[in-house]
C-alpha cells in the first residue's frame, strides 16, 4: 500500500516534519538499516583490529594507509553521479504512473454515445467496457508482480469474469509468440463497427470519438509495456551502484581515528565513533535505496503503486457508468441562488476568516501617488512641438530620399529629353493613324532605354509635367520646359516649308525634332526618321563623353531662371519647339 501523507502536512509549521521522522512504514530506516549496521560493524571490526591487534610497525603503515584513502576519496564523483541518476529515476517513476490506462474516457463516450435502453444496448455497453477492461488487466499481468499473483493463469482471468471462455478460446486460437493484450481492443472495434451499422451510434463524430478514446487507451497499455521492456540501461546503474559502495568501502580505512601521539594533521582527537561519516553513509546510501525503489514501481514495496485496487476500481466505476447509470437523471429543479443576482455560498465558523479579506483587485489597486502629480498638464505645447518634430522629421527623410535616388547628372539630362521625347510621341501617337509608325517609335524608345540603363531614369518628385529649368556649368540656359497640355501641334503642311530651316536650328544645339513630320502622302519621311536617330545617338554620346557640360550648378539669381515662351493661338508659320532659350 502507498503509503501517503499528505495531510499531515498539509500546513507547514514550526517542525512540522517532526513527526513523520517517527514514521516507520515506508520510511528510510526500515530500507536501509540492514546496511547501516553492517557498514559499522565493518568500521567497528577495522577500528578494535588497529587498536589492539596490530604492531607497532603495522600500524604505522595502517595510519599511512588511511591517510591516503582518506586524501583520494573525493576523487570519486559520488554526488554527481548519484543526484543525476535519481533525477532520471523519480522522472521515470512518475511518467510510468501517468501511463496506467483509465477507463473514464471511454465509459463517458460509450454512456452518451451508444444508444438504446433495451437490452441489446446494455449488452453491447457492458461488453464493449469488459474488453477495455480486459485489455488494461493483461497489461498489468504482464509488467506487475502484484497483479500476477493474482491471476496467475488465464483461468483465473475467466473466474474472475473478465474474460468468458468462449474468449478465451479465441484468444489462444491466435498464436503468436508477442503479448496479446491488444487483442481485446480489436474486439472493440468490431463490436463498436457493429453497434455503428445498426445504428446504435448515432453519427460518425461519435464512433470517431469512441476509437480515438480507445487508441488512448491502447497507447497506455502499450507505453507500460514498454516501460517494462526498456530499462534503464545497466552500465548506468552498475556505474552508480560501485561509486557509492567503493566510496564507503575506502571510508571504512580512510575515516578511522589515528593515534594522536603521532602527530597526524587533523586527527587530534580520537572520537572512537565516526558521527559525520555515518551520517554521510546515512544519506548517500539512503539516496541509493530511494532509486532501487522507484525504478520498478510495479513490485511489492512499500511505495509500489496500488495496481490491484486500481483493477478493482476501474472494473466497477466502469460497469456501473455504462450500465446503472445509464440515462439515469436526476430531476431539474431551480438552484437554491435562482433568484439571486449575487449568489454567495455561506461559510462555516472555521473559514469566517475569509470573509474579513478583501478581495484582490490588482497589485497597483493601494498604489498612492502625490496630488501634486495627479493632475493633467496642458496638452497644447506638447502638440506643437510634436508636429514641428514630425514636420522636421517627414523633410529629412523626404530629403535623404531623393539623395539617395538622384541619378547622375548626365543620366538626369538624357533622361529628361527621353521623356520629353516620349511624351511628344505618345500625343502624336492618337493623332497619326498608322499603327507601324506607331511600333517604329516603341522600338526605337525601348533600344534607347537598353542603351542607356538606369542612368536616364529620373525620379518620381522630379517629372517633367511642370515648369522646369537647369543651368549647366557653362553658365547658359539649358531648357525651359512649357506644360505639355499647353503644347499645340501644328498641321502636317504648315511643317513641310521650315524643314531646312529646323535642320539648321537641329545642327546648332540638340533639340528634340517635331513629334511628327509627316510627308504630303500622311506617312513620315526618311529623311527626318534619320534625323529623329541621328539626334537620340548624339545626346546619348554627349551625355556619356562630356558629363562637366551638363553637371547642374546651384541657381544663385532667379532672375536668370527661364520662364516658358508663350506659345502662339493663332499663328501657323512657326513649329513648335520646347527647348527654345529666352534672348
Amino acid at each position: 500500500m502507498t503509503v501517503t501523507y499528505t495531510a499531515r502536512v498539509a500546513n507547514a509549521r514550526f517542525c512540522g516534519f517532526s513527526k513523520l521522522l517517527l514514521a516507520w512504514k515506508g520510511s528510510i530506516y526500515k530500507v536501509l538499516y540492514k546496511e547501516f549496521l553492517a557498514f559499522f560493524a565493518m568500521y567497528t571490526a577495522i577500528s578494535i583490529s588497529y587498536r589492539f591487534f596490530l604492531a607497532d610497525d603495522q600500524k604505522r603503515y595502517f595510519e599511512k594507509l588511511s591517510i591516503y584513502c582518506n586524501n583520494y576519496a573525493s576523487l570519486i564523483p559520488m554526488s554527481f553521479v548519484l543526484g543525476f541518476y535519481v533525477t532520471l529515476i523519480v522522472n521515470r517513476w512518475w511518467n510510468q504512473y501517468t501511463s496506467i490506462p483509465l477507463p473514464d474516457r471511454i465509459m463517458c463516450t460509450l454512456s452518451g454515445g451508444l444508444q438504446g435502453g433495451d437490452e441489446q444496448g446494455r449488452l453491447l455497453r457492458r461488453t464493449l467496457m469488459r474488453y477495455a477492461s480486459l485489455s488494461a488487466l493483461l497489461i498489468l499481468r504482464s509488467v506487475s508482480m502484484a497483479v500476477f499473483k493474482r491471476f496467475p493463469t488465464m483461468d483465473h482471468v475467466v473466474e474472475a469474469g473478465f474474460m468468458t471462455r468462449e474468449e478465451r478460446k479465441k484468444f489462444e486460437s491466435l498464436h503468436s509468440p508477442y503479448n496479446k493484450y491488444w487483442i481485446p481492443c480489436v474486439w472493440f472495434t468490431n463490436l463498436a463497427a457493429v453497434a455503428r451499422c445498426e445504428g446504435r451510434i448515432k453519427d460518425d463524430n461519435t464512433y470517431k470519438l469512441l476509437l480515438e478514446e480507445l487508441n488512448d487507451f491502447r497507447g497506455k497499455c502499450s507505453m507500460l509495456f514498454h516501460y517494462d521492456m526498456i530499462s534503464i540501461p545497466l552500465v548506468y546503474t552498475q556505474v552508480v551502484t560501485l561509486a557509492v559502495y567503493s566510496f564507503f568501502l575506502v571510508c571504512l580505512i580512510g575515516r578511522q581515528f589515528l593515534d594522536p601521539s603521532q602527530g597526524y594533521p587533523g586527527h587530534d582527537l580520537d572520537l572512537y565513533v565516526p558521527i559525520f561519516t555515518l551520517l554521510q553513509f546515512f544519506f548517500y546510501a539512503g539516496w541509493l535505496k530511494v532509486a532501487e525503489q522507484l525504478i520498478n514501481p510495479f513490485g511489492e514495496d512499500d511505495d509500489d503503486f496500488e495496481t490491484n485496487w486500481l483493477i478493482d476500481r476501474n472494473f466497477q466505476v466502469s460497469m456501473m457508468a455504462v450500465d446503472e447509470m445509464y440515462g439515469d437523471l436526476p430531476k431539474m429543479e431551480r438552484d437554491r441562488y435562482w433568484n439571486d443576482s449575487n449568489p454567495r455560498p455561506p461559510y462555516t465558523a472555521a473559514t469566517l476568516f475569509v470573509l474579513r479579506k478583501p478581495s484582490f483587485q490588482g497589485s497597483t489597486f493601494d498604489m498612492a501617488i502625490p496630488k501634486e502629480d495627479m493632475h493633467f498638464q496642458p496638452l497644447k505645447e506638447i502638440a506643437e512641438n510634436l508636429e514641428e518634430s514630425v514636420t522636421r522629421n517627414h523633410n529629412l527623410a523626404l530629403f535623404n530620399r531623393l539623395l539617395g535616388s538622384a541619378p547622375s547628372p548626365t543620366g538626369f539630362m538624357g533622361g529628361a529629353l527621353r521623356r520629353t521625347s516620349a511624351q511628344l510621341q505618345r500625343l502624336t501617337r492618337s493623332v497619326s493613324p498608322q499603327p507601324s509608325f506607331a511600333d517604329v517609335e516603341d522600338e526605337e524608345e525601348k533600344s534607347m532605354g537598353r542603351s542607356t540603363g538606369t542612368a536616364g531614369s529620373m525620379p518620381s518628385g522630379l517629372e517633367l509635367d511642370t515648369t522646369q529649368s537647369t543651368i549647366c556649368s557653362c553658365g547658359g540656359l539649358i531648357s525651359t520646359f512649357p506644360p505639355l497640355s499647353g503644347v499645340e501641334f501644328h498641321t502636317q503642311g504648315e511643317r513641310d516649308g521650315r524643314d531646312e530651316e529646323k535642320d539648321e536650328k537641329m545642327m546648332e544645339m540638340p533639340k528634340i525634332p517635331p513629334p511628327t513630320a509627316q510627308t504630303s502622302a500622311g506617312r513620315r519621311s526618311p529623311l527626318a526618321l534619320g534625323r529623329v536617330k541621328s539626334h537620340f545617338c548624339a545626346s546619348n554620346s554627349t551625355n556619356r563623353s562630356v558629363p562637366d557640360f551638363f553637371s547642374f550648378q546651384p541657381i544663385s539669381d532667379p532672375v536668370k531662371v527661364m520662364t516658358p515662351k508663350p506659345q502662339p493661338t493663332n499663328s501657323k508659320a512657326e513649329a513648335v519647339s520646347l527647348l527654345t532659350p529666352i534672348a
